[in-house]
């Protein structure tokens, strides 16, 4: 008798184990599929590997470029507006040229993507937990809270994104973290907005309800339950606005108010080679140009193979 109760007992626990082991193995599946999706466009494909490569040049820039173009020491005057292919005194090919301090193009754009990257990811991250947070709160609370937000998020969309960029600018003054507080300010509102609106449908379903029984916190209703199901539309903002920041960046960088000249951005760095246009030395702001394109080009084409695939009734 007692032989069989073991057995009989041992029966769900292995059942139980068996089922704990399938499940990273079906979420590895789910993943595995979703890239498999994902992959299935050769635009969509084109575009996360090209994505992939210029992260990974921007992360391994020191590795990669022959000069590091933040150390003066190693800039000579004499190697200033050098063509592309051009050798210098020490022999060494400067294959996209030079600007016009002698550093070299490549090492300036490795680098210029590590800052315009930067700048550009970490303004979006804030922005959406700013966002984020504010709409969660508008959808659930409701009344004069989300009244409130949103009538504050209707006065910051209707400014155009440069003009506020721009103000702040002029008040905070030149710098990478002046321009993310800038980028973050113009960014916020976009994530509040969509966040809303998932966030007003889902807080009346039964699982919100169910919550609400159970007496649980609004914060544990709101960022355990709610959020998830309302994060979707969200990665698909952050795609495009971490773009948008990037390109908002390298204008204001290019007017000359963004980041500092010892931080050469992309922006800084088509700005810089703008005044020799018409001498010849195009390669100056040329490739910078190319290099930003691509950059933006790529995100945009990852985040709309995510807009695609996360939203089935947009699939062509």
């Amino acid at each position: 008798m007692t032989g069989s109760n073991t057995q009989q007992s041992a029966v769900p626990l292995r059942g139980a184990k068996e089922a704990h082991a399938t499940k990273p193995q079906s979420n590895l599946s789910k993943l595995l599929a979703f890239g498999a999706e994902f992959c299935g466009s050769p635009a969509a494909l084109a575009g996360i590997v090209t994505l992939g490569v210029v992260i990974a040049a921007a992360i391994c820039a020191p590795l990669i470029t022959p000069q590091n173009p933040y150390d003066l020491s190693t800039l000579s005057i004499m190697d200033a507006r050098l063509p592309p292919g051009t050798s210098n005194f020490n022999g060494y090919t400067h294959w996209l040229g030079t600007d016009g301090l002698g550093r070299d193009m490549f090492s300036a754009i490795v680098y210029g993507l590590r800052i315009s990257l930067t700048v550009g990811a970490t303004s979006a991250i804030f922005a959406l937990i700013i966002g984020m947070t504010m709409g969660l709160s508008a959808a659930y609370v409701g009344g004069r809270t989300d009244a409130a937000i949103m009538r504050l998020v209707d006065l910051q969309m209707s400014f155009p994104p440069i003009l506020i960029a721009l103000i702040l600018l002029a008040i905070l003054g030149r710098g990478a973290d002046k321009t993310m507080i800038a980028l973050i300010a113009v960014q916020w509102a976009y994530y509040a907005r969509t966040v809303r609106a998932s966030a007003l449908v889902e807080r009346e379903r039964e699982y919100i309800e169910a919550a609400r029984g159970l007496r649980l916190g609004h914060g544990q209703i709101i960022f355990r339950h709610l959020l998830p199901n309302c994060f979707t539309p969200l990665l698909v903002v952050l795609t495009i606005q971490m773009a948008h920041a990037i390109t908002l960046e390298a204008t204001l960088s290019f007017l000359g108010i963004g980041l500092p000249e010892t931080q050469p951005s992309l922006g800084l760095l088509i700005a810089n080679g703008y005044q020799y246009m018409l001498s010849g030395a195009y390669w100056i702001s040329i490739f910078p140009g190319i290099a930003l394109l691509v950059t933006l080009l790529s995100i945009n084409i990852v985040g709309d193979r995510l807009r695609d695939m996360l939203n089935p009734g947009l699939k062509r």
